[in-house]
């Protein structure tokens, strides 16, 4: 959540700030709103308690004086009355500022880039030369059923659309990228971690996911509780409402998980293959830190990732996504992009996101600074999305055959 204290102090600027991601000039007319009328609950309720401080002194004078208390008692006690009625308006005020707050993005840095869409990202560079064919490269899903890795059709047979099948060395090479990106994270000292898969509403609260993206998450009927869309959220709400030591942080983890996402807001999209599926496989990265930090672990996280893929032989770019195209939750993203001969372009395959103190702020996340409590920062990034991985694999290291090499460090990996 963003600070309320710091739009409040500096609406005006802080308002611009917002706009350039998009939000509704309605939307912060209503903030602005409900600040005005808490101010105007807590201001009644100050006013209240204040005469009632000025009677309870009156009663020592009375005293003194002899004089007769029950007037002045039946004040005080209607008084009471009202601090009360006031108090609960306040309170009321108060929720009603933090659930429109709840949907307001996470303000984005200065130096991110305006721009609408994905369009106006900006390229940071390239990272290796994409591969040059003397045929024409097939797209993965041919290059799938052809060799008999992944079967779209028993998936959709099984469940419904966007699910598939892994077969043999399909099933082989997905098991061999999660322990490969594993090893590899951890050699760059990111803890390990298991997670569970689905977790509570508030947990989905602290990152941010809920309650804008609700549609495009799935909920256990009857029950609070929701399938994981990425292991960002039970790694990052590890910590929720504690208060971590200073010598404790950096605490950098990675972990495994499937992944599952209605895809609500993607309708028509990347319909065939494996590019949007409801249920996948992510490693994840996840760092909770100190303010000071948070910018130099966002570029060592962004290295990790870019380095894995060149560990994969993967031809990929690194681009600065503009302020239409910036997540919910994240002050500053790059995308990790991979080339993909089949479609003749570049395309998602990793995203890092610096969130400030955004989600530390909704999980309520702090350390111990000196003698005050203060909020960590926390960044998460795709280490990578597995099934994607493995659509970049069979399109670049295809062969006009039709069979696929296999990178040389996932060797070790399949015996091979």
């Amino acid at each position: 959540m963003i600070d309320l204290k710091l739009l409040q102090k500096d609406f005006d600027t802080i308002s611009k700030k917002l706009t350039r991601k998009g939000v509704d000039a309605t939307l912060l007319a209503q903030l602005k709103e409900k600040f005005e009328e808490l101010k105007v609950a807590k201001t009644a309720f100050e006013t209240l308690q204040a005469a009632q401080n000025a009677m309870s002194k009156e009663f020592g004078v009375y005293k003194r004086e002899g004089k007769d208390i029950s007037e002045l008692k039946a004040r005080v006690d209607a008084n009471k009355v009202k601090i009360a009625q006031a108090l609960e308006i306040q309170r009321h005020k108060q929720e009603e500022l933090e659930k429109l707050a709840m949907a307001i993005p996470n303000i984005p840095d200065d130096d991110v880039p305006d721009g609408e869409d994905e369009e106006d990202n900006v390229e940071i560079k390239k990272v290796l030369t994409p591969p040059t064919f003397d045929f024409t490269p097939k797209e993965h899903w041919e290059l799938a059923e052809q060799n008999g890795w992944i079967d779209f059709e028993r998936g959709v047979k099984l469940a419904t659309s966007r699910f598939s099948v892994g077969f043999g060395m399909g099933a082989k090479l997905e098991r061999a990228l999660i322990n490969f990106m594993l090893d590899f994270n951890a050699k760059r000292g990111f803890e390990e971690v298991s997670v569970p898969e689905i977790v509570n509403r508030r947990a989905l609260e602290g990152t941010g996911q809920l309650p804008k993206f609700e549609d495009d998450l799935y909920k256990m009927e009857g029950q609070e509780l929701y399938l994981i869309p990425t292991a960002e959220v039970p790694l990052t709400n590890l910590y929720q409402d504690e208060i971590l030591k200073a010598d404790e942080l950096p605490k950098k983890m990675t972990a495994h998980t499937s992944c599952f996402r209605e895809e609500a807001g993607a309708a028509g999209r990347d319909t065939r293959g494996m590019i949007r599926q409801h249920q996948f496989h992510k490693v994840e990265l996840v760092t909770i830190a100190k303010p000071d930090e948070s910018d130099a672990i966002f570029d060592e996280m962004v290295a990790c990732a870019s380095d894995l893929l060149t560990a994969l032989e993967l031809p990929h770019r690194l681009v600065t996504l503009c302020t239409g195209d910036l997540g919910f939750s994240a002050a500053k993203t790059v995308d990790l992009e991979v080339w993909l001969p089949g479609q003749n372009t570049y395309r998602e395959i990793s995203s890092v996101s610096n969130t400030r103190d955004f989600q530390a702020r909704r999980a309520k996340i702090r350390f111990k600074d000196g003698k005050k409590n203060t909020l960590v920062h926390t960044l998460n990034g795709s280490s990578l999305a597995v099934g994607r991985t493995m659509v970049a694999i069979m399109e670049n290291f295809q062969k006009e055959d039709g069979s696929i090499d296999i990178p040389k460090v996932l060797h070790p990996y399949l015996g091979i």
